[in-house]
């Protein structure tokens, strides 16, 4: 059974990949839609320390009246933002394209960052309805 770490880091993957075939132009690559199994490590730990962080900060936002929420932009930003320190703190010294700012990121890989922003937000909003 698998834990709720690798549970999250699955999701972001899939929107990850649901992002890239709906907005990157042509063919991608194999590596950027590949599934969870066929990943790096280090890759599988990024992602799932990313949803994490993001779930943190949409919680915590939750807890104030009236609650507050990031525009999608501003989620998409931080989803580029958490996953360049990732880089940086299991890689060490990545490619540049691993960390590059928000503006130098391709338009669907920005539309991408944004949608998963926006998938772990639905999900947190739904665990915190059940509750």
């Amino acid at each position: 059974m698998e834990n709720v770490k690798e549970q999250h880091g699955r999701r972001f993957r899939q929107a990850w990949i649901e992002g890239v075939q709906r907005y990157y132009p042509g063919t991608p690559k194999p590596g950027y839609i590949s599934p969870w199994e066929e990943m790096p490590g280090w890759e599988q730990e990024a992602a799932s320390a990313v949803y994490n962080k993001a779930r943190a900060l949409i919680l915590s936002g939750l807890q104030h009246e009236p609650a507050t929420r990031l525009a999608p932009e501003q989620g998409g930003r931080f989803i580029a933002e958490a996953w360049t320190v990732q880089m940086y703190r299991l890689l060490g010294n990545p490619k540049p394209g691993y960390v590059a700012d928000w503006e130098d990121l391709p338009e669907w890989q920005r539309r991408t960052d944004i949608d998963i922003f926006a998938e772990i937000e639905a999900a947190a909003l739904e665990d915190v309805a059940q509750v």
